[in-house]
């Protein structure tokens, strides 16, 4: 399999030192962030579409690294009702998918969005447990008046320019497991949207990754090497644990757009993002690459770092030991 990194996590870095760093930990492919939630420090997003920066001049700083574009990535919430958030990332994920086209670049990550609950509502309002009817009229809503519209013309946009829209399923978006996905892919009768297998987000819900690749077969365009650990404490707060608390403006928390900022982590969470080998063993991950590989041999996985317990190369490694040798015995 191609393995490689979404180099959000070398932020700090230009893209030169970043693919340096890539290519130290014996992997391939670089994924690119290109709008959304996060910055673009390694990808002069205006600058390539205005036509300052060619499409050339810019590959021109893979050349002789070792190391490919494996990706682009633009996760936000396209839909989001909040007049400075959700036209901005909307803005972004159509941005993206025009420079991955302009790059040679079949892929674009993103998530699905959500939307408020009613037309007029302030708020992304997330439905699950739909036990009253209320709910599933807020979700017809949220599916067939905001979502259907919306991805209809991605997916024509990724069309357009030889792109394929991978969707990482994630909670608090409108597709957040394999059936949401499924369900968007049908509703909207798209070609080139399907799923990014992200086993973090699906970890945590009681999915099993591997059930789910084989369960989505060809809607599988692209995964991500991202790990999950369940704590002592799960046992008590469930994995809808909800202690979050702010972080205060004065210390500079990461923003999600507009007035939105990222709230503090519960310090004895339930469960906790980890680096890939933290969570579960190379045994699950020989197993995960072996279900993608069944889909796509030449399917990119790129490591996505977000381990508080460990620095920012100290988790890169740890992550790409685990994967390197979950690959070696898919080989072997």
């Amino acid at each position: 399999m191609k393995l490689g990194v979404y180099t959000a996590i070398l932020h700090d870095r230009s893209l030169p030192e970043a693919l340096e760093v890539i290519g130290s930990l014996g992997l391939t492919g670089a994924e690119i962030n290109a709008g959304g939630f996060l910055g673009t420090p390694h990808l002069p997003v205006a600058e390539l579409l205005s036509g300052d920066v060619s499409a050339k001049d810019y590959l021109a700083t893979f050349e002789g690294t070792g190391v490919e574009i494996a990706g682009l990535n633009c996760n936000g919430n396209p839909l989001h009702p909040d007049p400075e958030v959700g036209p901005e990332d909307d803005d972004d994920l159509r941005n993206a998918i025009r420079v991955a086209g302009l790059l040679g670049v079949d892929r674009v990550v993103t998530m699905s969005g959500l939307p408020q609950a009613h037309p007029g509502g302030q708020w992304p309002a997330w439905h699950v447990n739909t036990w009253d009817s209320g709910y599933l009229d807020s979700l017809d809503y949220q599916w067939d008046e905001v979502a259907v519209p919306f991805w209809t013309e991605i997916d024509a946009l990724a069309k357009e320019n030889g792109v394929k829209v991978a969707i990482e399923m994630h909670p608090q978006n409108l597709v957040f497991n394999p059936p949401t996905m499924k369900r968007l892919v049908e509703k909207t009768g798209a070609t080139n949207v399907g799923a990014e297998m992200d086993p973090s987000h699906l970890f945590w819900q009681g999915i099993d990754p591997v059930a789910a690749v084989e369960w989505l077969g060809p809607l599988v365009l692209h995964a991500a090497a991202k790990d999950t650990r369940i704590n002592e404490n799960c046992k008590i707060y469930g994995v809808l644990d909800d202690r979050f608390t702010r972080i205060p403006l004065s210390e500079n928390p990461t923003s999600l757009g507009g007035k939105h900022v990222v709230n503090k982590w519960p310090e004895d969470s339930a469960w906790d993002f980890v680096a890939v080998g933290r969570g579960h063993d190379v045994d699950f991950w020989a197993r995960f690459l072996r279900a993608l590989e069944q889909v796509d041999p030449n399917m990119a996985v790129n490591i996505e770092h977000e381990d508080v317990e460990l620095g920012q190369i100290e988790g890169l490694q740890k992550a790409a030991e685990t994967l390197k040798a979950a690959n070696s015995a898919l080989v072997g």
